[in-house]
């Protein structure tokens, strides 16, 4: 007698089918947060202070990071294909995207989350407020997160400070 086979054929079709869906689909949630961040490559220059701050923001917010100072990022730069416009003093690397200045920790695991088909997010120059870019008050200034896409196009992404 085929155990599994009878206990399948006992159970309430109902039954049945929400234990199957629940065994075929696992918990997003779960799945979600059990998952490890991928690490982030960070490329700064040694003596810019506002970029480490910016490297103790992901730290904290559950990165492992690893940083390559430089003194020259434009080579970096080009080659992922970050425009004059969108600069900021610090590029990352992560889960096969870039990032390019202060963009908050929560708009990067988003996109790691979303996996959106882009290559990229942006901050360009060095908004007031934003990670790495606190003051003693608090004041934030409103700043937008673009996200750049295969053809170089920006949209916004995230809105800050508003």
């Amino acid at each position: 007698m085929d155990i599994a086979k009878t206990a399948t054929e006992t159970l309430p079709l109902a039954s049945a089918q929400a234990a199957s869906a629940t065994s075929a689909k696992p918990s997003t949630s779960r799945s979600q947060s059990s998952k490890p961040l991928p690490k982030v490559l960070v490329h700064k220059s040694e003596s810019c202070g506002c970029c480490g701050a910016w490297v103790d923001h992901l730290r904290t917010a559950g990165f492992t990071v690893e940083v390559r100072n430089s003194d020259d990022l434009q080579p970096v730069k080009l080659r992922l294909g970050i425009t004059p416009s969108m600069m900021s003093c610090h590029t990352a690397e992560v889960g096969g995207y870039f990032v390019e200045g202060h963009v908050p920790a929560a708009d990067v695991k988003r996109l790691l989350a979303e996996k959106p088909d882009v290559k990229g997010l942006v901050l360009p120059g060095m908004p007031l407020g934003s990670p790495g870019m606190e003051v003693p008050d608090g004041r934030v200034q409103p700043y937008v997160v673009s996200s750049v896409d295969k053809q170089g196009q920006l949209s916004d992404y995230a809105h800050h400070g508003h």
